[in-house]
């Protein structure tokens, strides 16, 4: 679909009035909400929120008294919002609850805008607004392509689902790959020239990365839809399961594993991310998607890990799917198990003993302890 550049609809919806409603909301969630980053986490949200606000090519660094400025006045900004509630968003005279994105994008998708609301790690509510490029069909699900940000929150989202659609965000996008490849691990860095070489970058340096990033980004689009895809269609993880137990354990290590088992389903089983990229021999997104493993998610895909480390040697596609099977069966065991512990944890209305059984038996043998 073609859109009309949404500057032009001002005086028929006032977008301007509508962004300045989100960001109030933004504000306010971020306020509640920026205790749940370490230190160095906030740091690099806020890195990106004052390249946003300022509207800031990803490699663009300013004078950090300049930008140690702007983070004094952002968190006197939240101290004065931090206890105030969401309001709603007022459309035509008309209020919308603040997480009725579906009955705003009504109004706004007409317009060539899209809204987005929701809940992210540890219940971190999250908002944004943005301009509708595109609208298309993948295996009947609707997916949205956004350009410029209007509104947005701390954070840096390339790609979510919201109510059975597929979102994905290209200026969040660019600057999330940006800073995967710049503040990569040096143990990743090989892998990352393999996915620069087959993109037809030649170095790892930041300016071959910065002529070539809005390419890379928009060659990796499709790995964004096919995460989502996969996540919609898993088969696996009980989405209503899932749910509840990121809602009884937020910002814990059981969080954590139940989010990157449903990630790794996504990406393993026949609808996600990886299939995708065999399928369509993309060579370049095998290596980042390899690069850009850490933590927990390098941990349960050390056969992937290894295959690609063959793969890039003979190019042999079916050592790659084969890794992406073995993968796919590791996450099904932990969703399994995560579902079987937490589902036993409510037939006895105990979830201390849900707690103490997934410690146990799922996150001690992978290294990962109580906060």
């Amino acid at each position: 679909m073609s859109n009309p550049d949404p500057a032009s609809r001002h005086d028929v919806i006032e977008i301007d009035n509508i962004a300045n409603q989100i960001l109030q909301n933004c504000c306010i969630c971020d306020s509640r909400h920026a205790g749940l980053f370490s230190v160095c986490g906030l740091a690099l949200r806020l890195r990106d929120l004052y390249k946003w606000e300022n509207r800031l090519d990803p490699w663009i660094e300013k004078d950090s008294s300049e930008i140690l400025e702007w983070i004094g006045n952002k968190e006197e900004e939240w101290e004065r919002v931090e206890s105030e509630d969401f309001i709603d968003i007022t459309i035509r005279g008309t209020k919308y609850a603040p997480f009725n994105a579906a009955g705003i994008n009504e109004v706004l998708e007409p317009h060539g805008l899209f809204y987005g609301a929701g809940y992210v790690h540890s219940l971190k509510p999250t908002f944004f607004l943005a301009a509708l490029e595109d609208k298309r069909e993948i295996d009947g699900f609707p997916v949205y392509i956004l350009g410029r940000e209007m509104a947005r929150d701390l954070l840096t989202l390339p790609a979510l689902s919201q109510d059975g659609s597929i979102v994905i965000r290209k200026e969040s996008a660019r600057l999330f790959l940006w800073n995967q490849t710049f503040f990569l691990k040096k143990s990743r860095r090989e892998a990352l020239g393999f996915a620069l070489e087959n993109s037809g970058v030649n170095g790892q340096g930041s300016e071959e990365l910065r002529q070539n990033l809005a390419r890379i980004s928009e060659n990796e689009i499709g790995t964004y839809i096919y995460h989502e895809l996969g996540g919609i269609r898993d088969p696996i993880f009980d989405r209503q399961i899932w749910r509840e137990i990121i809602a009884t354990f937020p910002h814990t290590p059981i969080e954590l594993l139940a989010r990157t088992v449903k990630d790794l389903l996504a990406d393993t089983n026949e609808y996600g991310t990886l299939p995708y990229i065999a399928r369509k021999r993309k060579t370049a997104s095998l290596g980042f998607y390899v690069a850009f493993l850490d933590g927990l998610r390098k941990e349960l895909s050390l056969d992937l890990t290894e295959a690609f480390g063959q793969f890039t040697q003979t190019r042999d596609w079916q050592v790659i799917e084969q890794s992406v099977t073995s993968c796919f069966k590791t996450a099904k065991y932990y969703a399994d198990a995560i579902c079987s512990i937490y589902q036993s944890g409510k037939e006895k209305n105990d979830m201390k003993w849900t707690e103490r059984e997934m410690e146990k038996r799922l996150l001690a043998p992978l290294g990962i302890g109580r906060d």
